[in-house]
């Protein structure tokens, strides 16, 4: 008689579980519900799972990740500005904060990181938008850069005002949903720990 031993699956669903909420974070920025939206915007849910993911991993870890949620959003959305610059820096910064020490990993702790990598993050994407705006050609429309609006090149006004706009709605939407997001995540994450030792 054949004797198959099958490999154990608390570790494949955890993975399975790792996949799957980082793909229904890239694609959760478009769900509007109550609680979900504040002057238009909805929580950074992206960088809520890198933040979620990081702060028990190493720095490369959280870099990958980073990187991977962002040319995913970039995917979505549009590559120009990238996600995956601010994604991939959040990530090697919650990181080191847990590699520092200097936040435990409790609700609050998370809720102020995610306020302050949303800062982060969304100040990375406006200066990238200086950038482009800045060294555009003058044919922005029939260039690759000509999708990112049909009103041509932003003004360095608008995207600081945009900036702070944005900054301060997506910063408080987001940690005030972070430990929703979470607290089943690393339950998850640490059964699977657990396991393997």
């Amino acid at each position: 008689m054949l004797n198959l031993r099958l490999p154990p699956l608390k570790p494949h669903l955890n993975w399975l579980v790792t996949l799957l909420s980082g793909l229904l974070a890239a694609v959760a920025p478009w769900w509007r519900g109550p609680g979900l939206e504040l002057a238009g915007l909805t929580p950074d849910w992206p960088l809520i799972w890198v933040v979620c993911w990081s702060v028990r991993r190493k720095a490369w870890q959280g870099a990958v990740a980073g990187i991977t949620l962002g040319f995913l959003q970039d995917a979505l959305t549009n590559p120009y500005p990238t996600h995956a610059l601010g994604l991939a820096v959040v990530g090697i910064l919650a990181a080191r904060l847990q590699k520092q020490r200097y936040m435990h990993e409790d609700f609050i702790s998370i809720a102020l990181i995610v306020f302050g990598m949303v800062v982060i993050a969304e100040t990375l994407m406006a200066l990238q938008w200086m950038w482009l705006t800045a060294f555009a050609p003058a044919g922005m429309a029939s260039s690759p850069l000509g999708s990112l609006g049909s009103a041509g090149p932003r003004s360095l006004e608008s995207i600081w005002w945009n900036h702070q706009r944005n900054v301060l709605t997506s910063a408080i939407l987001s940690s005030l949903w972070a430990p929703a997001l979470y607290w089943p995540l690393s339950r998850c994450w640490h059964s699977q720990e657990r396991d393997l030792q």
